[in-house]
């Protein structure tokens, strides 16, 4: 047996889906509005994962040109069959349910296949007898949310049967997430319910027949932490299950660890692990009698490496790609963003469009633990008047803290400003001599994010943003990302040096 650490993935990484392939895993999470989609992450033992690829990396794949925030890519499913991996999901802001396909993970996949069919959170189960199905939600005629289920032609995203409402779950709101199973002549029909926050769930159903009856498993749910206020991981659910290559079974999950002492989260939906076991009944039995901890023990399909687990990150923008874990918001104008203009240095050139807007010239990582420390150092040629360039925490358009440089009327200033719903606010504005270098750094914290700056000496402390002003609970509209941490410009072109992440507490 081994101890392993959860959650396996951190940071805004929700509604994972996996897959086996001999000895190695591949798992998926939703993305919402940011660019590239759908991140593919691979591990040999179910616990230490690296980010291999996108499913959705050109604009033709995905269109989020109008998304509005936490929308776009919702729950993704990844399969694999016959050589050929699948991804299903759903395009909340554009045509809806789609699926693409590849035969080597690594690389490209396909044009996006869409799908006659509404609702989300779609779901692919290849059966012994050659035929496809499609599970995913629905609503029947009084409006009521269920589970639809027909046959589907993976590759073009043709329908071939009629959709069957084959479940309403076991009682909780927000039946969503099926992922169907075969397993000892049963087919198993695992669904999320109670909504993806403090009431979630997974719940399971068993049948002869694709189409059912289904039963439900007299246990239901499975996995809920909705009755265990003490625990540090909150919401747990949405889950999809995985048999390893000794036949053990597990199952891959969303969760959130809340802010000590409050019942907010700002890391975003996280994706935990908890092993499986069969009951006499034949029905799943996850992790402690479905609860799931930040420590657990099991047999792992292969051993751990041995190497410490790190949230640690530096980027020295020496590569001629921006490394995979940075993303952007919505799709990029990449003509805004270059490695090449000058070696060693990320160059955004931006116009007048800011963090406040659709499409800002920002590019950021998931912040993955509650206290780390991120830097930067920035060079500006010319600061014209009116730039802005610099860091920033930011969980979306409505919600973000940032420290920047800027010029007004030949003086230099740097600056603290906070966005929360719709108050703007310039926190501190020092006046500063500016030589055109300057570092920034940010470090998170439970309660407060704290801002400095340095040119020479000593980091000095510009100011600070309170945590809750990021977290998903008190965001005006409802919300289902995380806070990342990056580097912006505004009106002008700045060259950042390095960025640097490390986990300070």
């Amino acid at each position: 047996m081994q101890r392993y650490q959860n959650p396996i993935i951190k940071g805004f990484n929700p509604d994972p889906s996996i897959c086996r392939v001999g000895d190695d895993f591949y798992l998926v999470t939703s993305t919402l509005e940011f660019f590239p989609g759908v991140p593919i992450y691979h591990s040999k033992n179910l616990v230490e994962w690296e980010l291999i690829n996108y499913c959705l990396t050109d604009d033709s794949q995905l269109n989020l040109e109008n998304c509005g925030c936490s929308q776009g890519i919702f729950a993704p499913t990844i399969r694999y069959h016959d050589g050929t991996f699948f991804m299903i999901t759903t395009n909340v802001s554009g045509k809806g349910n789609f699926v693409v396909h590849t035969k080597d993970i690594r690389g490209k996949w396909s044009h996006p296949q869409w799908i006659d069919h509404e609702g989300i959170d779609p779901s692919l189960f290849f059966d012994d007898d050659g035929k496809v199905y499609y599970s995913g939600t629905t609503q029947d005629v009084w409006g009521r949310q269920g589970i639809a289920v027909f046959e589907i032609n993976p590759f073009t995203g043709e329908r071939l049967s009629e959709a069957v409402i084959v479940s309403y779950g076991a009682g909780g709101k927000h039946p969503e997430a099926p992922h169907l199973y075969k397993l000892n002549g049963y087919y198993y029909l695992v669904l999320a319910e109670g909504g993806t926050k403090y009431g979630h769930m997974a719940t399971i159903f068993r049948s002869r027949n694709p189409y059912g009856p289904y039963e439900s498993c007299p246990r239901n749910p499975i996995l809920s932490h909705k009755d265990f206020s003490g625990s540090p991981i909150q919401a747990t659910g949405h889950a999809d299950l995985v048999q390893d290559q000794a036949g053990n079974w597990w199952a891959v999950c969303l969760g959130f660890r809340p802010l000590p002492t409050t019942l907010l989260h700002n890391l975003g939906r996280e994706t935990f692990l908890a092993p499986v076991t069969w009951d006499a009944d034949g029905w799943p039995v996850v992790g402690n009698q479905g609860r799931i901890a930040l420590e657990m023990e099991a047999e792992l399909p292969a051993p751990l490496s041995g190497k410490p687990t790190t949230v640690d990150f530096a980027d020295h923008f020496d590569a001629d790609v921006l490394h995979p874990e940075w993303n952007f918001v919505r799709n990029p104008r990449r003509e805004n963003y270059s490695l090449k203009a000058k070696p060693g240095y990320l160059r955004l050139s931006a116009g007048p469009e800011t963090l406040n807007d659709y499409h800002p010239t920002f590019v950021g990582i998931r912040q993955k633990e509650f206290e780390v420390e991120a830097c930067t150092k920035l060079l500006i040629e010319e600061l014209a008047e009116g730039q802005r360039a610099g860091m920033t925490a930011y969980y979306n358009m409505y919600y973000h803290y940032e420290i920047y440089v800027t010029q007004e009327s030949g003086q230099h200033y740097v600056v603290l400003a906070k966005k929360v719903h719709d108050i703007e606010h310039i926190a501190v504005k020092q006046p500063i001599d500016f030589s055109g270098e300057i570092e920034l750094q940010i470090e998170t914290g439970k309660e407060d994010y704290l801002f400095k700056y340095r040119q020479a000496g000593e980091w000095i402390t510009l100011g600070r943003g309170k945590t809750a002003g990021l977290c998903t609970e008190g965001t005006m509209i409802m919300t289902f990302t995380g806070t990342y941490l990056g580097l912006f410009a505004s009106n002008g072109e700045a060259y950042f040096d390095y960025f640097t992440l490390r986990q300070i507490g």
